[in-house]
């Protein structure tokens, strides 16, 4: 399990945008977004910095929390 903070999300669309741009990335399981805490997990063994790219390439720089 990877725990991203994505400060740039806060709606439906920005949720539902992540979601897709993680759920592209190989190796990815479920994907639980936080809107409130801006908090993504992620399940599977995708590395971090594959995460942290596709959410870059989505428009929502992220890190590792």
């Amino acid at each position: 399990m990877t725990t991203l903070s994505v400060p740039d999300m806060s709606c439906s669309h920005c949720k539902a945008t992540v979601e897709a741009a993680l759920g592209a990335v190989p190796e990815v399981g479920a994907v639980t977004v936080d809107l409130t805490t801006r908090k993504v997990q992620v399940a599977g063994p995708a590395p971090a910095a594959a995460l942290l790219q596709a959410l870059d390439k989505a428009g929502y720089p992220a890190t590792v929390a």
